[in-house]
């Protein structure tokens, strides 16, 4: 079997250029990107999707891969997989952010744990919207639903040299914006009951100065937070559901497909 340097180079770069795409999402989106999975397996992962998916692609570029277009080429590839990963981290960020806002009005700020996903230290309280999510994402296919953006991102971002343009980018940095707002809209009900409570203890600290509120307050602030979580948390599917959809919708704008 004879082969030339061209249909070498076709076969190379048939799958190395969707490896690397396919291989920076999953390293930055949730789940696959925690830090808790190793990275032999995430490379497992990324070698058997890209197997499945190069069939399905157009032909690749006429580029020799050990070329300095080659290397840009590897670069925009990188960064189309880094923003659509980093597009639905951002959805997860929210989550994580709501539950810290829940744990300090509620006095757990200090009940830390540290998070897979990042490896940083976050409240128990962001632990168990982030597991709740996570289930959720999971329950309706969200993993599946990733894996068809990545197998249409090739053909709306097809591989060129080109990649994602400056709309797309800005896009995801707006949603840090969105983020925040995204994290408050979680915490809402929980953040104006203990409002109420904290001022009900207002009053009694005025109407009753003999009553130690720093006392009593702390175990019935904190009482009252369970209890509110505890009711609110059937609100909460509703709200990650609709996070995640905004989330796939960030991805379609990066890759093109408008608001």
């Amino acid at each position: 079997m004879n082969f030339t340097t061209a249909e070498i180079s076709s076969l190379i770069g048939a799958w190395i250029w969707p490896f690397f795409r396919i291989g920076a999402l999953l390293m930055t989106a949730p789940i696959t990107g925690a830090q808790t999975v190793p990275v032999r397996v995430r490379l497992m992962l990324a070698i058997a999707v890209t197997a499945l998916v190069v069939p399905l692609l157009p032909p690749p570029p006429p580029v020799e891969p050990f070329s300095l277009p080659a290397i840009t080429l590897i670069f925009q590839q990188l960064l189309v997989g880094v923003a659509m990963g980093f597009a639905l981290t951002l959805v997860f960020s929210a989550i994580i952010t709501g539950g810290q806002i829940i744990a300090m009005q509620m006095g757990l700020g200090f009940a830390s744990m540290v998070d897979p996903q990042n490896g940083q230290q976050v409240p128990v309280l962001s632990q168990l919207y982030l597991m709740m999510s996570t289930l959720l994402f999971l329950g309706f296919d969200g993993h599946l639903v990733m894996i068809q953006l990545l197998v249409e991102s090739f053909q709306l971002v097809p591989v060129s040299p080109t990649g994602i343009d400056r709309d797309g980018l800005w896009a995801v940095a707006a949603w840090g914006s969105r983020m925040f707002a995204a994290a408050v809209w979680l915490a809402l009900p929980a953040v104006a009951s203990l409002l109420v409570v904290n001022i009900a203890f207002g009053v009694m600290s005025k109407a009753a100065p003999q009553l130690h509120i720093f006392t009593i307050g702390f175990p019935i602030t904190m009482i009252m937070g369970f209890l509110v979580v505890l009711f609110a948390l059937p609100s909460v599917v509703p709200q990650v559901t609709e996070l995640v959809q905004e989330g796939f919708a960030l991805i379609g704008q990066v890759l093109g497909q408008g608001p």
